[in-house]
């Protein structure tokens, strides 16, 4: 009964665990004591293991007549007490370490191996004679800073970004880690540009993600701004690759005047223009031939105007050479202004030759020669 009275006036802060405070000092007092026989113990499996075989210098080999190699020793040795070859090679090294007079009653064995990866004798005796600072003795973990090592608990940013490191090495691990964190906006806030810029470029390598995305960036302005003249041509020319997609991307284009103003300044553009101009009207006149009812009479009309035309366009170059001919009388032209009047003399009479041969044959295909002459009008 008074036990549990005890027991109840407890608060939480007065327990570890389970136990009481006082029962738990009890505890720790009585595990130093053992940890301390085990260190010892640990400590007496790696003399007689330097015993069998000494540490040798580095590079070091046993003489001819050594039976067995330092492995075949102590694997034997573990073997023969029922240890791990593993923990008898490591009692070993650490005892090699760590001289009799060094080593620290105090102070677990785990410690004391942890630390003998001070390569520097004397800086070894010193550091574990000096605990770190804030600690009234050597923990695994001061240690393990002691000497550049992953902690069991991290404490630290960097401690914590280590575990997470190691942890991560695994790919599965890493890919979910990551996909968590970029979860969280105020983590991929603290993100330096670049690294978000090889994050995206990473992630998007997958075309199917990359088309995902894509289309989300484009329709911010304020990132399609930063982008250079350059790059959104680039993107321009790779978006509008499907056909549909170029054609109703141009004709919103040119309904623009400003820029149909400026397409129009290339050679190829205003040529492929005007030159869809012409498709798209013979398209529709066959359309039209072959669809409407009043196409045969209108054909009849359109053969009448094509006659008064073509007749029209003779008298009127007839009547322009009567006028402008006689104004030549007693002029001398220069060379150049002679050169120009046989080109286009000759392109009248490549034009005249082609309506004689409509006219009389109904063919009104152009040769090469005659196309060449008109395209340089």
């Amino acid at each position: 009964m008074p036990g549990e009275i005890e027991a109840a006036g407890e608060t939480a802060e007065d327990k570890v665990g389970s136990v009481s405070a006082n029962r738990y000092a009890e505890i720790v007092a009585e595990l130093r004591e053992l940890v301390r026989t085990a260190s010892g113990i640990m400590f007496q499996i790696g003399d007689y293991a330097l015993e069998i075989e000494p540490m040798r210098d580095h590079g070091g080999s046993p003489s001819a007549d050594v039976l067995f190699t330092v492995k075949d020793s102590l694997f034997r040795l573990a073997e023969g007490i029922g240890m791990s070859y593993y923990t008898v090679r490591q009692a070993r090294q650490v005892a090699g370490k760590w001289p009799k007079d060094r080593r620290m009653s105090d102070v677990s064995y785990t410690v004391h191996s942890i630390l003998a990866a001070i390569a520097d004798d004397e800086e070894r005796f010193a550091a574990i004679l000096t605990p770190p600072p804030g600690k009234p003795r050597w923990t695994p973990d001061e240690a393990r800073r002691r000497t550049g090592r992953q902690v069991a608990k991290p404490v630290t940013s960097q401690e914590k970004v280590s575990a997470i490191h190691t942890l991560a090495q695994d790919e599965e691990v890493a890919a979910t880690v990551t996909g968590d964190l970029l979860r969280r906006p105020d983590v991929v806030a603290q993100v330096a540009p670049a690294d978000k810029v090889r994050v995206v470029e990473e992630l998007s390598r997958e075309d199917d993600v990359a088309a995902a995305i894509a289309p989300d960036i484009l329709r911010r302005p304020a990132v399609v701004a930063k982008v250079t003249a350059e790059d959104k041509v680039r993107v321009v020319e790779e978006l509008t690759r499907d056909e549909s997609v170029a054609t109703e991307v141009t004709t919103g284009l040119l309904r623009r005047p400003d820029v149909a103003f400026k397409a129009m300044g290339d050679d190829t553009a205003r040529h492929q223009v005007n030159r869809a101009q012409v498709e798209r009207g013979q398209q529709a006149r066959e359309d039209f031939e072959r669809n409407s009812p009043v196409a045969p009479a209108i054909r009849a009309i359109d053969r009448s105007v094509q006659f008064l035309d073509l007749v029209t366009a003779c008298h009127a170059f007839v009547a322009a050479s009567g006028r402008v001919v006689p104004g030549l009388r007693d002029r001398q032209l220069g060379d150049d202004e002679r050169v120009i009047i046989h080109e286009n003399v000759a392109r009248v009479r490549a034009t005249l030759d082609w309506i004689e041969t409509a006219v009389d044959t109904g063919k009104v295909d152009v040769d090469g020669e005659l196309a060449r002459l008109l395209q340089s009008e």
